[in-house]
């Protein structure tokens, strides 16, 4: 009878340990996801700089193509021809894209990224490099 009078008709709920273990369960997983977060932001980062560089690359190639006798030295970003916006490059934003122009066969393509990504300064850029009518592309790295 005393019992009754204690527990009222229809009361549910979660006992504590039943809280403890979800709150437990939240925290675990908070743990192995935060870490995670970061790295895909990482690399995510890294896939951005890598497409930039591509990209510019490609502008620049499209440009070459329209003007073969372009001059020898940098290639603006954006303004009248010859600029890499000419061959149809739009950088993304906090994404630094240098092209130097020397001939057909020699010309050089960077892309870096903000310093507040967390990126080493090493591989915080990608390089697209003609010599000689090679190309060689160094990726940047996460």
């Amino acid at each position: 009878m005393i019992s009754a009078m204690y527990k009222k008709r229809g009361q549910k709920g979660f006992t504590l340990i039943e809280l403890m273990i979800v709150i437990a369960i939240i925290g675990i997983l908070a743990a192995i996801a935060i870490p995670q977060f970061a790295a895909y932001r990482k690399r995510g980062w890294v896939a951005t700089l890598n497409s930039d560089c591509k990209n510019a690359y490609t502008a620049l190639a499209a440009l070459i193509s329209d003007n073969p006798n372009l001059p020898a030295g940098p290639i603006a970003l954006a303004g009248a021809c010859p600029s890499l916006e000419c061959g149809g490059y739009v950088p993304s934003a906090n994404v630094t894209t240098t092209a130097t122009f020397t001939d057909v066969n020699n010309f050089t393509v960077t892309s870096t990224g903000a310093a507040a990504w967390g990126l080493t300064p090493a591989t915080n850029m990608a390089i697209y490099l003609a010599l000689n009518g090679t190309t060689t592309f160094t990726p940047a790295a996460p």
